[in-house]
């Protein structure tokens, strides 16, 4: 099931509440008064948000909450863009609205306020805090539990990072003839999009024998969200002593990881980062300087600006799996000692499954897992007919919703609205921030572009093309983040069959649907029930 993600259509609405455009226009003092009534309630709503979203997935009652509340956000900013585009049209003929199309908005504001005052006041027997900040979608992470790492794996689980593996262990324990004692340790970053397996290689890699005989001192610490450099020094010296440290003060700190690390060969792994503060990291890698020749460091993240910031070598882009790879994976879970019986007809279905994981072995260990208590073969045909999020929410939807909750909330409903392009469809980067642009998630050709790149920087986006130039012109998403999209965009977003209209929902939104050139008229009838349609994007059938 879907979440509902509010706050970004919330901070949509707020803004165009406050926009030049309203302010402009010569309002009746009716009309003025319920604007500003209505955005107080908007403010009032959004203050608790933050809380709400993360609680849903596990208060049902919460969920249905957001979702009335986003209903009546969309109700508004329909009425909105009613309002702006009717003042556009009259301004060629006159500069006020006349009085009788004014009071109608000012009417259908009123009712929209009225009913989102008595959703908004249900927020009190939630107990909801407002300013309430709730980190990374609290909800969320005890779904997956705890995402502290550690160094161990069991190689004989892992299938397919071989080759991954050889090409950054030989990185490692080379030494060039100019490595000395005072200059930085070297840093490659692994970088790829959640799931795909990065933690995973960096373990293999820490584990290797080549690698423990190369290097004094091995470290592992994880960062996750917060990149504090007095944690960070603290876990380096609890993995290195093996006990808890009680020092407190930086100066104590730094002194004590010189003592250990003095004159010695490391090997220091930081996984899971995310931290884009480039005078954070200066702090924490000047503290690594100076130590025994060929130090190195690993990073693992999703950002390929954290890459940047962090590596003095090119950053390690990690492939997806090979089908046979993560069939193997995907076999191991279902067939294993605890495992459904393996027969040919299961096999054959699970070939079918593991294409839904695009490479990605979180997804092909995942849905192994789950099948392996489906014996039935009708069970594994409707894992099969259906997404994947359906039947494992609990790993593989959270650990990509880590990437959606980072983004900054003005990318989110730039992110979601592009689950409306069927899989695997590529857009050209222009006419994406058009349609950005024409639903007025950004303002400029300039902001758009950025947003594009910032997607690409976090495995959001892929290349779908380049120019002669290596201009990136045309982006993708891959398959299991487009479900990631999917997911936050519930009903908002459809990609419909155009062969039977199945797909498009009264609810919709944004749309898709690939076609010849012309609408079928299977289509005509769901396009008339589909009252809140916005966007309807025709895909050539053949691209």
């Amino acid at each position: 099931m879907a979440m509902v993600v509010l706050s970004s259509l919330m901070k949509v609405v707020c803004e165009k509440l406050a926009s030049q455009g309203l302010k402009e226009l010569n309002l009746l003092t009716r009309v003025d008064k319920e604007l500003r009534k209505l955005e107080s309630t908007m403010k009032t709503i959004q203050d608790v948000l933050e809380e709400a979203e993360a609680r849903q997935v596990k208060e049902k009652v919460l969920k249905g909450w957001l979702t009335k509340l986003k209903d009546l956000a969309f109700e508004a900013d329909d009425v909105l863009d009613e309002f702006l585009a009717s003042k556009a049209a009259k301004s060629k003929v006159s500069n006020l609205l006349s009085l009788v199309s004014r009071f109608k908005i000012a009417h259908k504001i009123k009712e929209i306020r009225e009913r989102l005052d008595e959703v908004s006041e249900e927020r009190f027997k939630f107990h909801l805090r407002e300013g309430a900040a709730v980190k990374n979608m609290e909800g969320g992470r005890e779904e997956i539990g705890d995402r502290e790492t550690g160094s161990f794996v069991i190689e004989s689980e892992v299938y397919g990072r071989d080759e991954d593996k050889e090409k950054i262990v030989e990185f490692l324990v080379s030494i060039q003839s100019d490595v000395n004692v005072n200059v930085d340790p070297d840093v490659v970053s692994i970088v790829g999009f959640g799931g795909l397996g990065k933690t995973t290689l960096a373990q293999l890699v820490y584990n290797d024998d080549r690698t423990c005989k190369h290097f004094e001192q091995r470290i592992w610490v994880c960062v996750s969200n917060e990149f504090d450099n007095r944690k960070l020094i603290r876990s380096i010296i609890e993995t290195i002593t093996g006990r808890e440290c009680q020092l407190k003060h930086m100066n104590s700190l730094q002194l004590c990881l010189r003592e250990h690390l003095s004159g010695k060969r490391f090997l220091l792994v930081l996984d899971d980062v995310w931290n884009e503060n480039h005078e954070k990291w200066d702090k924490l890698r000047i503290l690594l300087t100076g130590f025994g020749k060929g130090s190195r460091v690993i990073v693992t993240t999703r950002s390929e600006r954290v890459a940047s910031i962090m590596s003095t070598v090119s950053p390690y882009f990690l492939d997806c799996l090979s089908d046979e790879h993560c069939l193997a994976l995907f076999e191991k879970r279902a067939f294993g000692l605890s495992g459904c019986e393996k027969s040919s007809s299961l096999v054959a279905i699970g070939m079918e499954i593991v294409s839904k994981c695009g490479g990605v072995p979180l997804a092909a260990k995942a849905l192994g897992s789950l099948m392996s208590f489906r014996k039935e073969e009708s069970e594994w045909l409707a894992v099969r007919d259906n997404e994947i999020w359906e039947f494992s929410p609990n790993e593989i939807m959270p650990a990509l919703m880590l990437s959606y909750n980072h983004l900054p909330a003005k990318l989110k409903p730039c992110f979601s609205y592009c689950s409306m392009f069927p899989k695997n469809h590529e857009v050209r980067k222009e006419k994406l921030v058009h349609l950005w642009m024409g639903e007025g998630f950004i303002g400029s050709e300039k902001v758009g572009f950025h947003y594009v790149d910032e997607l690409l920087s976090r495995s959001l986006f892929q290349n779908g093309g380049k120019d002669l130039d290596g201009v990136v012109r045309q982006v993708k998403m891959h398959d299991l983040v487009h479900d990631l999209a999917r997911f936050v965009a519930g009903e908002e977003c459809s990609v419909v069959d155009a062969g039977t209209g199945e797909g498009l929902l009264r609810s919709s939104r944004y749309a898709s649907f690939a076609c010849d050139g012309s609408i079928p008229e299977v289509m005509l009838q769901p396009l008339r029930e589909a009252k809140r349609l916005r966007t309807l994007y025709l895909v050539a059938r053949n691209s």
